[in-house]
Formats: C-alpha cells, structure tokens, sequence
C-alpha cells in the first residue's frame, strides 16, 4: 500500500506541472471506493490550485477561471487516495485508457490518471476540505509526523492512553499519520523497541527517542522515492528505492545488521512485523 512517503513522492513529481492547469474533461472507469460527488462534466472549465497532502490523501483545490485563486483547504476540489494498489500518472499524452485506469483529470497541461488494479483507491469531491466528504475521512487522521508538533511529550502522551502493542498504536494513524507498516518496523528498530511492547509502558525518554526515528525514517524514505514492495510508481514512473536498505523489514531470518541475531517476522493486526529480538527491548 502506498503510505505518507509514496504519497508525498507522488505530489511532488506532478504537483507544479499541474497547478494553474484548467480541466477540459473528465472520464470515469469502473466504480471505486466511493462516487465522485459531483457530475463530472460540472469539473470541467475549473483550473488546478496548489496540490497539497494530509496523511495519505491528497487534495487538489479546484476553483473557476475568471475568480481569484483561494486557499487550498477553503477551495472545491478533489481528495484522491491510492488505496492499496494505485498510482497517478500525469503525462501529455495517456493514450486510450487500460483495464485498470479508472480516473482521468483531462487539463491543458495533459491528462491525470489514476489506474488501481484493486480499484480500493479513491477520487471524491468536496465544497471545501473540511467539509463533505472530504471532511468526513480527513477529520479523525492524527498529526503530520514532519510537523513539529509531532515530537517525545506529545507521543508519550497519546501513547499512556493506549493498552495496545506499540506497533499497533502507530499504525492505527489517529496519533500520527504516515507510520506505515515497513516505517513503523524500521522505526521500531532505530528506537530499540519491541513492537510488542504496551503503548501506555514506555518512558518518555523511548517515545522521544520513538518520534525521532519515525521522523527519520520517513525523511530517508522521502529522499529515496519512498518503497516499491509491488507496482508503486511517482507520477513520473519511477520506483522508489528504501525498501533496498531497511533493517529489518522483508528481512526475516537474515542477519541484524547490528548484532547479527537472525530478524524474526511475527503477525500484528494481520500484518507483518519484522524486529530484532536482541536490538529491540520492551
């Protein structure tokens, strides 16, 4: 599943050729996550603000021709979400649609495709970012983990109100957003901790510790075009390269880099957990 930093990866490489770009049509494949909100020729004549991202969702504010440009979240626009298996392509020149392109944002400036084999992904409209839908799926997501709000007294204080495993804490996205699972393992790992451990048993010294690390993962992952487990590709089409130096994530029964103790793999909220039983403490 695309997360935080395929996301990001995603804005940046089509986000400034695309803004000031006015639509002139927009096609509909097969039905995905939820409808669009809006007719699809209503969209048309409507130009391209700034793209920005929340979490793993992103937001492209629509607004008419001949009005003044108004801020991103106060806007109409589109939320786009990749789901588990899509990708945004936007070039000049598309060609005919395939089996699993379900979106196309037509603009002057070329065509924004979005094609998701598993069709779990998302493009919906809203008046505004904060409300609609929008709104709905936007208001229970938790801070940004580069903000700096995100730091030690703030995850120390969110995780005492949790009596679940860490791991799972991280992934639930309600405290931060973009812990994804390969992040929170290789994040995990940097702080020393067991992923089994309680949220509500760590010091705020390990959840200082914890938010650094998350911190740095996800600068790494964003400087290295994020992961490509499957298919992810940028809107240019490149892959992205951090999955080739994780720690331990994908890395079960090989060496710690560290120590060398064998990484072992155990099953979390029905996903893969990969850790150093001896580099990692609860």
């Amino acid at each position: 599943m695309p997360e935080l930093p395929e996301v990001e990866v995603t804005r940046q490489s089509f986000a400034p050729r695309i803004a000031d770009a006015v639509v002139t049509d927009v096609r509909l494949g097969k039905p995905l996550r939820w409808p669009l909100g809006v007719e699809p020729a209503s969209l048309r004549g409507q130009r391209v603000g700034e793209v920005t991202r929340r979490g793993k969702y992103l937001w492209l504010p629509l607004h008419g021709t001949s009005a003044a440009a108004v801020a991103p979240a106060h806007a109409s626009g589109l939320l786009m979400h990749l789901g588990m298996s899509g990708s945004l392509a936007f070039v000049a020149q598309p060609g005919l649609p395939g089996a699993h392109d379900h979106f196309d944002l037509v603009t002057d400036r070329g065509t924004l495709r979005l094609t998701d084999p598993r069709r779990f992904g998302a493009v919906v409209w809203s008046e505004a970012q904060g409300v609609g839908m929008a709104g709905k799926l936007l208001s229970t997501l938790g801070v940004e983990p580069l903000d700096a709000v995100f730091d030690g007294p703030y995850l120390h204080a969110a995780l005492k109100r949790r009596r679940v495993a860490v791991k799972l804490a991280l992934l639930g996205g309600d405290i931060v957003v973009g812990a994804g699972n390969i992040y929170a393992c290789e994040a995990l790992f940097t702080a020393g901790i067991d992923p089994r451990t309680r949220s509500d048993r760590l010091s705020g010294p390990r959840c200082q510790r914890l938010a650094q690390a998350i911190r740095r993962t996800l600068e790494t992952a964003l400087a290295l075009g994020g992961s490509t487990l499957r298919d992810f590709r940028d809107a240019h089409g490149m892959a992205g390269q951090f999955q080739l130096s994780a720690d331990v994530y994908g890395r079960a029964g090989e060496p710690c880099r560290v120590c060398a103790t064998k990484v072992r793999r155990i099953v979390q909220g029905q996903r893969s957990t990969f850790f150093c039983p001896t580099c990692q403490k609860r």
